[in-house]
């Protein structure tokens, strides 16, 4: 019985981790997506990574946004164009899950834009939402 035990708790544990993998995989493609958009000049493409809800909460140096279209209508006020929205990169830091359906995303943005270079931090939580990982709640400074 004892080792029946072990060898479950280890079948769980390996599962979890497999899990957790691939998420933390999909979670970098999201977020890979989304940069791929924004260098194309595509706002609406990018915009596909938050969950397209009223209850999405950006928080930004102005304070927070309820609501994807607010979201979406600032980005567009503070990135004007190809040209506003320069050439983005991310740099990942960490991906914690706090249960098996949310994940909090710590990293930094870089903008290279031909009079300026703006860069900063974000935190996101993650929520995975029919089977789809979706921004929930972005923190960017």
């Amino acid at each position: 019985m004892k080792k029946f035990l072990i060898i479950a708790f280890f079948l769980i544990s390996y599962s979890a981790i497999a899990q957790t993998s691939t998420d933390k995989q999909t979670i970098l493609n999201v977020l890979e997506r989304q940069r791929g958009e924004w260098n194309k000049g595509n706002l609406q493409a990018f915009m596909d990574a938050y969950v397209k809800s009223d209850s999405l909460l950006f928080v930004g140096k102005s304070g927070p946004t309820y609501g994807w279209q607010k979201t979406f209508e600032n980005y567009q006020k503070s990135y004007p164009g190809k040209a506003g929205m320069g050439f983005l990169t991310f740099g990942i830091k960490k991906i914690d899950f706090l249960n098996k359906d949310v994940a909090f995303v710590l990293g930094s943005w870089h903008l290279k834009r031909e009079k300026d270079e703006p860069q900063g931090y974000f935190t996101l939580l993650f929520k995975k939402l029919k089977g789809e990982w979706k921004i929930f709640v972005d923190h960017s400074s």
